[in-house]
C-alpha cells in the first residue's frame, strides 16, 4: 500500500513539474448486454492510452457485482499472461479473448447462468496511465432471445438466403444466354456453309448430265444412195441394227 502511494506521489510530482503529462486511461464497453441462458457470450472491452503499451506492466482486471445482495468478486486478471479465477462462480467459465497490442481486453464467459445477472467491470492500467474510468456492462440472462435479437437473426438468415437465390438466378441466366449465343452461332455457320460451297449452276449429277457428254460418231458412206450415215462409236443405235437385219433378209430372198 505504501509503495502504491509512493508511486502516485512521484507521478503527480512529475506531472506538476511539467516533466510528465499524465492522461487518464479511456475504457470502452457495451452498456447493456443480453444473453440466453446456457450460451457463450463475449464481453467486449477496448481501451485507449496516451502512453505506449508496455507488455511488462499493463494489467487488465475484470470484476463482477451481482444484481442482488452479494459482494464483488474477481472474474479475470491479465498481466503478461492470462489468470482465470481459481474459485467462485466464474471458475472455468471466463476465457481470455483479447489482444493487448490491438488494445483489446475482451473475455468470453461460457455457459452463462441466471446468477450472472449483474454488472461486469473492466479496468485497465498502463503505467503511467493508471487512472481512468472502468468500463461497466449491465448483464442480463434470459430464457430466450428478445424480439429484436430474433428479428436481427431472421434478417441475417433471410439476407443470406436472398444472396444465394440472386447468385443462382444470375448463374442460370448467364448459362442460358451462353447457350442461346452458341445456338445462334451454329445457325449462322449452317447458313453460310451452303453459300461458300456454291458450285457451277450447270453442273449436276453425272446420271442427269448425259446430254452434256459429247459422243464420238463414226461416219459411213452408203455406196448405194451416196448418203452419209452416222453411228455412235460407243453403242450402235437400234434403228441401224434393224435396217441391217432387213437388208440381209432381202439379200437372202434374192439368191
Amino acid at each position: 500500500m505504501c509503495a502504491k502511494l509512493l508511486v502516485l506521489v512521484v507521478v503527480y510530482g512529475l506531472a506538476g513539474s511539467g516533466m510528465l503529462a499524465v492522461h487518464g486511461m479511456k475504457v470502452y464497453t457495451s452498456s447493456d448486454v443480453e444473453a440466453v441462458n446456457g450460451t457463450d457470450v463475449r464481453l467486449k472491452c477496448t481501451f485507449q492510452s496516451s502512453a505506449s503499451i508496455n507488455l511488462n506492466s499493463i494489467t487488465v482486471s475484470w470484476s463482477f457485482r451481482p444484481l442482488g445482495p452479494g459482494r464483488e468478486e474477481s472474474v479475470f486478471y491479465y498481466h503478461m499472461s492470462a489468470y482465470p479465477p481459481l474459485e467462485g462462480r466464474f471458475r472455468k467459465r471466463a476465457v481470455w479473448a483479447g489482444d493487448i497490442m490491438s488494445r483489446d481486453a475482451s473475455i468470453i464467459v461460457r455457459e452463462v447462468k441466471f446468477t450472472y445477472n449483474g454488472t461486469f467491470s473492466c479496468q485497465i492500467k498502463n503505467p503511467p496511465d493508471v487512472h481512468g474510468n472502468a468500463g461497466e456492462i449491465r448483464f442480463r440472462v434470459v430464457h430466450t432471445a428478445s424480439f429484436s435479437e430474433l428479428l436481427l437473426l431472421a434478417l441475417a438468415i433471410g439476407g443470406a438466403i436472398g444472396l444465394v437465390v440472386i447468385f443462382l438466378v444470375v448463374f442460370v441466366s448467364c448459362r442460358r444466354c451462353a447457350k442461346n449465343r452458341a445456338r445462334q452461332r451454329h445457325a449462322e455457320v449452317d447458313q453460310e456453309a451452303p453459300r461458300k460451297e456454291r458450285k457451277d449452276p450447270t453442273a449436276c449429277h453425272p446420271s442427269r448430265a448425259v446430254h452434256l457428254y459429247v459422243s464420238q460418231s463414226s461416219f459411213e458412206m452408203d455406196s448405194s444412195d451416196g448418203m452419209i450415215s452416222t453411228a455412235s462409236s460407243n453403242e450402235p443405235s437400234s434403228s441401224s441394227e434393224e435396217e441391217r437385219s432387213t437388208d440381209e433378209e432381202v439379200g437372202g430372198d434374192s439368191d
